[in-house]
């Protein structure tokens, strides 16, 4: 399905007022999710960026209905909202169309401290969606390391850089067979967009993860976030692509590098402006170091090309 930007409604789930960081990447992506989402849908989040940026109470940045819970909750919160409405539907004491549930939540509340629930939620089949911003560390808190810190990345708690690979979140997704599941980047928002519509029309559990380069924990200009959300997915470090019951598709510009029809940019065009990746870049053994970066990409590349074939 084409989708074009005149396509996307008027509609903003982010009003002014938002306590958000200048280049916030989940109040980019919040906002191109609502259009999609439109204006009947109910928000649950966990600890984040997202809820501190809420603003003073009883006030709220976000113009749909939102349910604060604690960080572990996600999944369970997100599966018994979407069952107590089935229910409030067969008593007739709702009526019109369902509301989409939607949990946004951080890497930290979906890699770590929430992917039990996440997880019980999928194999359940619970219908809403979870949407995951990406930003590879636990910001809000002060950019402590998060399960989806990758190899080498600087933070409060691995400052001469993670020593170990980040999980593979969006992978164990898919091997849930769930519905829907995709990634997506905020440098093509009609592709967001259109997974977005796609899973809201897809009754079951749906998962949905957007790489958010955040600038106070990435360590770049605040101006940037939609260019090194660009130069992940141009270099292979973030691939794009989505899977209906596990029935995975490719899609571009991820296919096009996976099929060898264009070539990626050198990873360290991604990495060279990331204040995080300093001390790497000026490691004796930097081309060695990018070297291997480079090749797992390929690696991660070939994979995931020859799992769509199945």
């Amino acid at each position: 399905m084409s989708v074009k930007i005149k396509d996307m409604p008027d509609i903003d789930y982010v009003l002014p007022g938002s306590a958000a960081c200048a280049g916030c990447p989940s109040a980019i992506a919040l906002r191109i999710v609502g259009k999609a989402l439109g204006e009947n849908a109910i928000m649950v989040m966990t600890p984040s960026c997202a809820v501190a940026s809420i603003g003073l109470l009883p006030k709220s940045c976000y113009s749909i209905p939102v349910l604060n819970i604690c960080f572990a909750s996600a999944g369970a919160s997100g599966g018994g909202l979407t069952l107590a409405l089935d229910a409030l539907y067969e008593k007739g004491r709702l009526q019109g169309e369902k509301p989409t549930v939607f949990t946004w939540i951080g890497d930290g509340g979906t890699y770590d401290i929430g992917l039990q629930g996440i997880s019980a939620a999928a194999e359940r089949n619970d219908d809403f969606i979870h949407f995951c911003y990406n930003n590879e560390a636990y910001s809000n808190t002060g950019v402590q390391r998060s399960g989806a810190t990758p190899l080498h990345a600087v933070t409060t708690t691995t400052p001469l850089g993670k020593e170990v690979a980040r999980k593979n979140v969006p992978l164990l997704m898919l091997e849930h067979r769930i519905p829907y599941m995709a990634t997506a980047s905020l440098a093509y928002p009609l592709d967001l967009y259109r997974k977005v519509e796609k899973a809201k029309s897809v009754k079951g559990f749906k998962y949905i993860e957007i790489l958010s380069p955040c600038s106070p924990g990435w360590k770049f200009a605040a101006s940037d976030t939609v260019e090194l959300s660009k130069r992940a997915v141009k270099s292979g470090s973030w691939l794009l692509w989505e899977a209906e019951y596990g029935k995975l598709t490719l899609n571009n510009p991820t296919r096009l590098l996976a099929e060898g029809k264009t070539q990626p940019i050198p990873v360290e065009e991604y990495l060279k402006d990331q204040g995080r990746y300093a001390r790497l870049l000026k490691h004796p053994q930097k081309e060695e170091y990018l070297a291997a970066i480079e090749a797992e990409i390929r690696r991660e590349l070939t994979f995931m090309a020859d799992r769509a074939k199945l």
